[in-house]
């Protein structure tokens, strides 16, 4: 932050403070205009500014120091100070200048009613003051062109503060909407994560029931061949230990997304094989809702833990839902791509890309969470927004190894 920005809001937070040195300007401005009247016409009746006449200009601007402090105070001194201003004419050119600072105050930080209350007292002492002492004629005449003009300058100094009164009740209640929208935003967006791990939890909680059943049967079917066929109840514990393994994994997965609500058991969602066979019978429904589709599945292809199968499918199916709803007339494509540690999915297209969440950027979706929840439960990243050429990319990596592979491929 620069130097006088610093300063700024320093004097933001001392408000007695900054009002002193506004006075103390204000009295410098009207000794200033003194002496130049004086110097320009010794005709004019001005006398020469004396020690004692510039401690009165000081008492007049006093009460612009405690304009934010104490304004009924500042408000009972001009009123006061209206009716020495006509025994005292540095009370009278110093009363001036805070008349119209006071009446800006009062209409800037109060309300309506006390806005006016505020500037009328001081409108009114003005008016008594001037027409008090008993003057010729002429004189009256003069004095009224005189205070029709301190109307003219007292108005606008009142329009002025009822402006700044307006912009200020409406940044605040800007600020206030922004707020509310900031915290409803992350509301829904934690109902967004919460809906999305729930659900995750389910699909694992089917992945988990169905390793356990496959144990079931397979140590039943060890049990009876034990003694007959050694080799073929071997080769069923051996796939006891590694379908156990994988159940031991997905269990840790599940646990990591389990919530205390409760899951409505009677939402009716098809959950498909986690396999990539489900991948291309997704595809294919894809390409006969009207979307072209491009699948290459490259690498050495490899059994994969039925929870890290499901995640694929699960990318592979919110981008080609989003980008038939959303992406117009245009063409995808999946590239999912086998590595030695890790399996990656890109889901392309050259489309419009997420109009919708661009013209709304506070509406929370729940296929981007449920996207990240899913390859950061995995130890995975993802990257999603538009291409540079036009149309939109999702991209996610999600570490594998041959020990963790399990399930169908």
């Amino acid at each position: 932050m620069s130097a006088p920005r610093r300063v700024r809001a320093w004097l933001a937070r001392h408000t007695l403070i900054a009002d002193v040195l506004f006075a103390a300007s204000i009295v410098l401005v009207t000794a200033s205009l003194w002496l130049i009247s004086w110097v320009a016409s010794t005709q004019s009746g001005i006398k020469p500014l004396a020690l004692g006449d510039l401690a009165l200009l000081a008492v007049g601007c006093a009460p612009i120091a405690l304009r934010r402090y104490r304004l009924w105070w500042s408000v009972l001194a001009v009123m006061g100070f209206a009716f020495l201003s006509v025994e005292l004419q540095p009370i009278a050119m110093s009363t001036g200048f805070t008349s119209a600072i006071i009446t800006y105050t009062a209409a800037a930080y109060r309300p309506m009613k006390r806005a006016v209350l505020f500037s009328g007292g001081i409108w009114m002492a003005t008016t008594v003051a001037t027409f008090l002492p008993g003057y010729d004629d002429l004189t009256l005449l003069v004095l009224a062109v005189s205070l029709l003009v301190t109307y003219v300058f007292l108005s606008l100094s009142f329009a002025v503060g009822r402006v700044v009164h307006t912009r200020r009740v409406n940044f605040h209640e800007l600020q206030e909407r922004a707020r509310l929208a900031e915290e409803n935003q992350a509301v829904q967006v934690a109902q967004a994560v919460d809906d999305e791990r729930r659900r995750i939890a389910r699909e694992l909680h089917d992945v988990v029931a169905h390793h356990i059943s496959v144990m079931n049967v397979m140590a039943t079917g060890a049990r009876r061949t034990l003694t007959k066929d050694p080799r073929r109840a071997d080769e069923a514990l051996a796939t006891i230990e590694t379908t156990g393994r994988s159940t031991l994994r997905e269990m840790r997965r599940l646990l990591d997304v389990l919530r205390t609500s409760d899951v409505d058991e009677n939402e009716d969602e098809m959950t498909p094989q986690p396999s990539l066979e489900a991948v291309h019978e997704l595809v294919a429904q894809i390409r006969d809702a009207g979307l072209p589709i491009d699948l290459t599945i490259s690498g050495h292809q490899r059994a994969l833990d039925p929870g890290i199968a499901l995640t694929v499918f699960r990318i592979v199916q919110e981008c080609l839902t989003n980008t038939l709803k959303h992406a117009g007339q245009a063409k995808a494509a999946v590239l999912i791509t086998f590595g030695h540690e890790d399996l990656s999915i890109e889901v392309t297209d050259n489309g419009l890309g997420p109009t919708t969440l661009a013209a709304n950027p506070s509406r929370v979706g729940h296929g981007l969470v449920g996207m990240r929840e899913r390859v950061a439960l995995y130890g995975g990243r993802l990257r999603t927004g538009p291409r540079p050429g036009g149309g939109f990319r999702v991209y996610a990596q999600i570490p594998i190894d041959d020990s963790s592979s399990g399930g169908m491929a």
